[in-house]
């Protein structure tokens, strides 16, 4: 999609972008033309065909890799392979990094893959231009997101015998980037970047225009759950990519107040071990708060300081029925090895990502147990850092655990992605990295559309991109809808049309049949109540639940549950901070039966 359009006495086409993907699933790859050059932004794909439609030459001048998450590095190699002579380049971390993508698939570091990605991808510095090629430099600045995360600053500068007048050209590519800072990484540099006015800017809209609790109180809402689970005598399993979430879950479960000093054991398996692996050898590279932690005690793995941190052994596994623990493993990893002997005394934890659709049923003791709309036949293990694989097969002869989503954050949010843009003031903005449907909340912004020309491409579509001088305003992409209210003696009846059914949104909003409406400012919000909601209940929704419902006998409706906290001597919780909508095994209702009739 193009927003508006600019018009000059001269427009010229120096700039195009052909985006063979723009989303996690299918991969992020994006070939930029500069003038007489071409530049490859990340080779995430799954699909090579229309990128090697022909081998006689490379189809780009240069590489660039944003970051080592496989939905942009894991066609590196292919790339490699088939090219050797095509040079890739990336920072210096992601050079270290970018080898756990083939080494997890393959499980085999003595191949000749193996071998070849070590040594594919050149380091460039952090803040020093470099000039390729005559007229074209890039410049490396940090993402946040991932340790080693890069955002490129290229510029072209047409030579005196182009057909076009020398004017220099700009083109700002982010990657996946992140302004907050997290426990292994530091947010973007926004001042370092403010006033940039780059011609183009490549950004990702992962979330849209959601608006997300800050990033502290999301780790603690997060480490409440766990607690809340662990004083329940359950175990916890948290599915993971091999890098990124995984390690800044375990820096968080190992400094948090909930779990120091805890006599705790945390498990780590899989291709996640091997991400603490290479997390070690980049320490150096790692934020300064972090180099001091580990000068004190090991940064994973520790048999001395509780909460210990372990590597998981098939031997190992015998001790989950000992006591509450806390596995981390593969985010494509059949979850069912862990859990089957006793899938009650657990609960799953599956990071919620903003990609992918999940339905949800109930599960065999009333619980959730997410399945991806994809088939059976789909259900391999991925090294996307962003698949969102079911832990089992439909098919499979177990009973599921517990299972539960939070949200721990690794990209912008739409208030972040749009100050971003504001502080860098481009006249082309290229959104990719999201669903069709985020992507048009944050084109249909009237702060953005007035301001910047908006692109959201699909996969194999070319955008051209004109630089002029007077920007055409156009009218934003439709997003509201009017309907008509009535006002009845007992009711209130809204009225919509039935065009907004055809959003794929609309399924999660009519999911349940059941809205929450609230006031903002002078605006009444409608809010569809999902499934999860009504299977743990918050305080809001317990009276429109059968009296006899087991889901009542939450904490905010025990007679021990006051100023916040338990105060039931006999409750593992005791003087505890607890939330109204948790259990404990000596729930008191407020009422007895006899008071109750």
């Amino acid at each position: 999609m193009c927003a508006p359009g600019w018009e000059s006495d001269a427009i010229v086409s120096e700039l195009e972008c052909l985006a063979y993907g723009v989303g996690a699933e299918e991969g992020i790859c994006l070939l930029l033309k500069l003038g007489r050059y071409r530049v490859l932004l990340d080779c995430g794909l799954t699909d090579f065909a229309t990128l090697l439609a022909t081998k006689a030459s490379p189809p780009a001048d240069l590489v660039l890799c944003s970051h080592a998450h496989a939905d942009h590095a894991r066609g590196l190699l292919a790339l490699h392979q088939t090219f050797p002579q095509l040079p890739i380049y990336a920072s210096e971390v992601t050079t270290q990094l970018l080898p756990l993508n083939w080494s997890v698939a393959s499980d085999q570091r003595d191949e000749t893959g193996f071998r070849q990605s070590a040594s594919l991808c050149h380091a460039l510095p952090w803040r020093t231009p470099i000039e390729f090629f005559d007229g074209l430099s890039v410049e490396l600045y940090p993402s946040g997101h991932l340790p080693g995360a890069a955002s490129f600053l290229l510029t072209y500068a047409p030579l005196p015998e182009d057909d076009h007048p020398p004017r220099a050209y700009t083109v700002f590519y982010t990657g996946d980037f992140f302004l907050s800072n997290a426990r292994l990484v530091e947010g973007m540099p926004l001042e370092e970047l403010r006033g940039l006015e780059p011609d183009v800017l490549i950004v990702e809209g992962s979330y849209g225009t959601a608006r997300h609790p800050h990033r502290r109180q999301q780790e603690n809402q997060l480490a409440e759950r766990i607690a809340r689970a662990i004083a329940n005598q359950q175990s916890i399993l948290l599915p993971t990519p091999a890098l990124g979430l995984g390690q800044e879950l375990l820096m968080l479960l190992r400094s948090h107040h909930h779990f120091t000093g805890r006599d705790l054991d945390i498990w780590v398996d899989g291709s996640v071990a091997a991400g603490c692996d290479a997390y070690l050898e980049i320490l150096p590279h790692l934020p300064t708060a972090v180099q001091n932690f580990a000068r004190h005690q090991a940064l994973f793995w520790d048999e001395r300081v509780r909460p210990r941190v372990r590597h998981l052994t098939p031997d190992r596994r015998v001790q989950f029925a000992q006591r509450p623990s806390i596995v981390l493993t593969d985010i494509a990893a059949d979850l069912s090895q862990y859990y089957a002997d006793n899938p009650e005394a657990w609960l799953v934890l599956q990071p919620q990502e903003p990609h992918y659709s999940v339905r949800e049923g109930r599960g065999e003791r009333g619980g959730r147990r997410d399945e991806s709309m994809r088939d059976a036949e789909e259900l391999k293990p991925q090294t996307s850092n962003l698949s969102l694989t079911p832990h089992s097969s439909p098919l499979t002869p177990y009973p599921s655990p517990l299972t539960e989503t939070y949200l721990l954050a690794q990209h912008c949010d739409g208030p972040g992605t749009t100050q971003l843009i504001h502080n860098l003031r481009p006249q082309h903005v290229i959104f990719v990295h999201g669903s069709p449907t985020y992507l048009a909340d944050l084109t249909g912004l009237e702060e953005l559309h007035n301001r910047y020309h908006l692109h959201t491409p699909s996969a194999n579509s070319l955008v051209e991109l004109p630089i002029g001088e007077t920007f055409l305003h156009a009218t934003a992409p439709e997003a509201s809808y009017e309907g008509e209210l009535t006002e009845l003696n007992t009711s209130v009846t809204i009225t919509l049309p039935d065009a907004i059914t055809a959003d794929p949104r609309w399924q999660q909003l009519a999911d349940t049949g059941l809205v929450e409406a609230r006031w903002q400012g002078d605006e009444l919000v409608l809010r569809g109540l999902p499934q999860r909601e009504l299977l743990r209940p918050s305080d809001r929704l317990l009276d429109w639940m059968d009296a006899n419902s087991p889901l009542r006998n939450c904490c905010g409706n025990c007679r021990h549950y006051r100023g916040q906290r338990c105060w039931n001597q006999l409750s593992p919780l005791f003087e505890f901070k607890v939330t109204p909508d948790g259990f404990c095994p000596v729930f008191e209702p407020t009422q007895t039966s006899e008071e109750q009739t």
